[in-house]
């Protein structure tokens, strides 16, 4: 299960984003691919608000609802307290702290475009990168 990270679904949507070509094959729904919820958000504000294209938002959205099916993590009270510790252990944001958590705790690989604070790490991989289970 590959679990992707707003940065991904970005990428994937966007057919001018230049990590396109490597991230649409991941929601093309050959794959079992999951998101968190807090992604929707992330997703909505960067595609609807920065490259100021809020239809393609809604299309993402949907997208992403279609494709990850069961497979959308919502906050519990020990994610949150996973956030918290992988926050502190590598000096992440709440909100990559939360993928991260969320991959560990379903054994799942995360996959980002976020080299500096995520791939470089060892935390995620991009999406080229990603091993197909």
């Amino acid at each position: 299960m590959l679990l992707l990270d707003a940065s991904a679904w970005v990428a994937a949507g966007l057919p001018a984003h230049p990590a396109h070509g490597a991230s649409a094959p991941l929601v093309r729904g050959d794959l079992s691919v999951a998101a968190l919820d807090l992604t929707f958000y992330e997703v909505i504000n960067v595609v609807g608000r920065q490259y100021r294209q809020p239809d393609q938002a809604q299309t993402i959205a949907r997208a992403m609802l279609h494709t990850c099916g069961d497979k959308l993590v919502r906050i519990d009270q020990e994610l949150a307290e996973d956030v918290v510790k992988v926050g502190e252990q590598h000096g992440l944001t709440a909100y990559d702290a939360a993928y991260v958590a969320a991959a560990r705790r379903n054994g799942w690989q995360l996959v980002s475009l976020d080299v500096r604070d995520l791939v470089s790490k060892g935390l995620a991989v991009t999406p080229d990168a990603a091993v197909y289970p």
